[in-house]
């Protein structure tokens, strides 16, 4: 009976092995570190390699000691069923944490959506959309993002000015085009994505200021936790990511301070410290 038992026992590992291997080795490229990107979603990925999370694969492709290879596609509809579900690519660097189109990893760090004023203005120390010195002011924000709801419910919608949400970055930036707009006083103020905002303005607008929205308690909620996004079913590979993760958070937040983005804790309540 003990040898049934031994050799059943000995049948099921080989089967996991075998499981495990097919997962590591059939679908993930053993021979480079395949990233799904876009290739004009400045300051976070482009073809360039200049973006921070360039930089984010770049460090963890070093760790796997393996080369980086891109697919290249537009942030927009069927990114992930041409990039990640058609097996030509193995990661998303950056994603939302409990996104279903992904198995997400642990995340690697939150941020918050932030107002980005001119520095010196009336509102440059305003840190709440129910400040009332935004009372009759036009404020910039993504068409549909998170923020919108905040700015309908404190009064501000009305002179609020909406740029487009899902663009192709190839031949629209809307963002950068807040940006200008802010600087050049067409806006008073601005509602943009931390890490969008942080990285765009230490680059390129040094005269305006970014402050993390971190006291708004209504839903929806202004911060997330960003993960890597693998496919579904590939808890192998997932479980090397968060281990990397677990291993080198400290130089994972080093590139991300670098890069300007604000970085605060996992309730979103308070900045973190910059990395050194």
């Amino acid at each position: 009976m003990r040898a049934w038992v031994n050799a059943l026992a000995f049948v099921g590992a080989v089967l996991w092995a075998s499981s495990s291997a097919a997962q590591t080795s059939d679908l993930v490229s053993q021979s480079s570190f395949r990233v799904c990107a876009d290739p004009a979603n400045a300051p976070m990925s482009n073809r360039e390699g200049t973006g921070f999370e360039n930089r984010l694969a770049e460090f963890f492709a070093a760790k796997l000691d393996r080369p980086v290879h891109y697919e290249w596609y537009p942030m927009a509809t069927g990114f992930i069923r041409n990039t990640l579900r058609a097996n030509r690519c193995d990661v998303v660097i950056g994603y939302a944490q409990g996104h279903e189109m992904v198995l997400n990893t642990n995340h690697y760090f939150t941020s918050a959506y932030t107002l980005v004023t001119r520095s010196g203005s009336a509102i440059a120390d305003v840190d709440s959309l129910s400040d009332p010195r935004l009372q009759g002011l036009s404020l910039g924000i993504v068409a549909g993002s998170p923020p919108a709801t905040h700015l309908a419910r404190n009064g501000l919608i009305g002179k609020a000015r909406p740029y487009n949400l899902v663009v192709d970055r190839r031949h629209e930036s809307p963002i950068p085009d807040m940006l200008e707009d802010l600087q050049a006083g067409v806006i008073d103020g601005a509602l943009i994505w931390g890490p969008i905002a942080g990285p765009l303005v230490k680059q390129s607008f040094p005269g305006l200021k970014v402050t993390p929205l971190l006291k708004e308690t209504h839903s929806p909620r202004l911060f997330f936790r960003i993960t890597m996004g693998v496919r579904q079913g590939e808890k192998v590979w997932q479980r090397k990511l968060n281990s990397l993760i677990r291993r080198n958070q400290a130089e994972i937040n080093a590139i991300l301070s670098d890069a300007g983005v604000p970085l605060i804790n996992d309730m979103g309540t308070d900045l973190l410290e910059p990395a050194q």
